[in-house]
């Protein structure tokens, strides 16, 4: 990407992230972005189809920014207290582009893709996890991630870590000792 494309993609975001903050994604206009942007409606549709477009790319690039922040993702079965520490790290890396991207209708894209990817990558890495495991998956990124959402700005990071790891570790012991019953174990 030369400089000036950089330049014109750097404007269009900066300008979208502006407008995103104080408005929901489906009131944003092109005409009112490329405005603030300093570029023509024509420059905007050379880079991005819409503004969902825009939108999107912007969202999957925090997305990858947290799953490269989990240094351990198999520790999601393993040593979920240690995950919960990664995931809210990488949360709170990222909470900035993600109380603007991911607000109002769009509160539900950063965690069911954290999880899509993060059950993709330990299919590929276990395949013989077990239902039990899907259900524990979604607890601890859905539950993780609007504990996170709803008490990040009333604990302290480590005590709302220390809280839901526990939480989550109780869980899972919980559900290993119902699936070994299950099967007989």
């Amino acid at each position: 990407m030369d400089l000036r494309t950089k330049k014109t993609v750097r404007a269009i975001t900066n300008a979208f992230l502006q407008i995103r903050s104080k408005k929901t994604l489906e009131r944003i206009t092109v005409k009112e972005l490329a405005e603030l942007a300093e570029i023509s409606k024509a420059t905007f549709y050379l880079h991005y189809r819409d503004i969902y477009d825009l939108s999107e790319t912007l969202q999957n690039e925090v997305i990858q920014k947290v799953l490269k922040s989990i240094q351990h993702p198999e520790y999601c079965s393993t040593n979920i207290s240690y995950f919960t520490y990664e995931l809210f790290h990488a949360f709170y890396a990222q909470q900035n582009l993600i109380e603007i991207l991911f607000s109002g209708e769009q509160s539900s894209v950063l965690p069911m893709n954290i999880e899509k990817e993060l059950r993709a990558y330990i299919e590929k890495v276990y395949p013989e996890h077990n239902t039990d495991f899907d259900i524990l998956l979604t607890y601890t990124i859905q539950g993780g991630y609007y504990a996170y959402k709803k008490y990040s700005k009333v604990y302290d990071l480590d005590s709302l870590i220390s809280l839901v790891g526990t939480a989550s570790d109780a869980t899972m012991r919980t559900a290993e000792k119902a699936g070994k019953a299950k099967r007989g174990h």
